[in-house]
């Protein structure tokens, strides 16, 4: 989920070719969004910011229905795999393509309001976390999700490997976002003045043939196809000889039964401060 920061000045670094939104479907409330279970009670309304293509938010609809249940993303394209997924699976929910700094709904809408991977992305991650307090109902739930990319370990790490971290955490600051983000979020929460937060962790493992396939599959060709490979060659930040080279590094350590991978991501869980 949060895939797209909505209209703010930062450029969002993957962009939404296939092989982005297919990682993305991978995304569950099990492996994403597990920190929020206690708080999905049947009946609750959500807004889920960034959905990209919906398969949270199709999940979220299912555990708190009847409740309503909105996705936001800035991107068109977005919001057309949110739709086809939501019909696959039965899913009813609502999807509005809006900005995530300028969110179209009144105050006090929504008991809890949702982000995922979303704010590494805009150049003002307080200002979205104060529009999404906006839209809380008092007493309700901000929750957020981001990954930080410094603590990400990967094994073996071969020198090609080494320079997609680096790389990628050049091409998103050079975008205007934060790669580093999980990191910030305490702060970044209590900068956005909110109310009783709870920060907690939780780490993302690509070990098993099938998830080394899906991770390193996946960026073996969004490292030549997705927006990220133009940014990188564009801003000067690698030659194509590199990026074929990072390539073919993951497909290496996909195919590595001793490969692993860890993405450390931290998660908040706040209420908006009413005075």
């Amino acid at each position: 989920m949060s895939d797209d920061p909505g209209a703010s000045p930062a450029t969002y670094t993957h962009g939404h070719h296939e092989s982005v939104l297919a990682a993305h479907r991978w995304r569950t409330i099990a492996n994403s969004a597990a920190y929020l279970e206690p708080h999905l009670t049947a009946g609750r309304s959500l807004l889920d910011v960034g959905c990209g293509p919906g398969t949270i938010t199709a999940e979220f609809a299912t555990r708190l229905s009847p409740g309503r249940v909105v996705g936001v993303d800035a991107a068109a394209d977005a919001i057309v795999a949110a739709e086809r997924h939501a019909a696959e699976v039965g899913a009813t929910i609502d999807l509005v393509q809006a900005d995530a700094l300028a969110l179209p709904f009144a105050d006090g809408t929504f008991d809890i309001t949702h982000t995922h991977q979303t704010l590494q992305h805009v150049a003002e991650p307080v200002s979205m976390l104060q529009e999404m307090a906006r839209v809380t109902v008092t007493g309700g739930i901000i929750a957020a999700r981001e990954v930080d990319y410094a603590a990400t370990a990967i094994y073996p790490l071969s020198p090609e490997l080494e320079l997609w971290l680096d790389l990628y955490r050049r091409v998103h600051r050079g975008n205007g976002g934060e790669p580093d983000a999980g990191r910030h979020m305490t702060a970044w929460a209590r900068s956005a003045g909110l109310r009783s937060i709870a920060t907690t962790a939780s780490v993302w493992l690509f070990q098993s043939p099938a998830e080394r396939a899906w991770w390193g599959g996946a960026w073996a060709e969004r490292v030549l196809q997705s927006s990220f490979a133009h940014d990188a060659r564009e801003g000067g930040h690698a030659t194509q000889r590199e990026l074929e080279s990072i390539s073919a590094a993951w497909k290496e350590w996909a195919a590595n039964d001793d490969a692993v991978l860890t993405m450390t991501h931290v998660e908040v869980i706040a209420t908006p401060d009413r005075g």
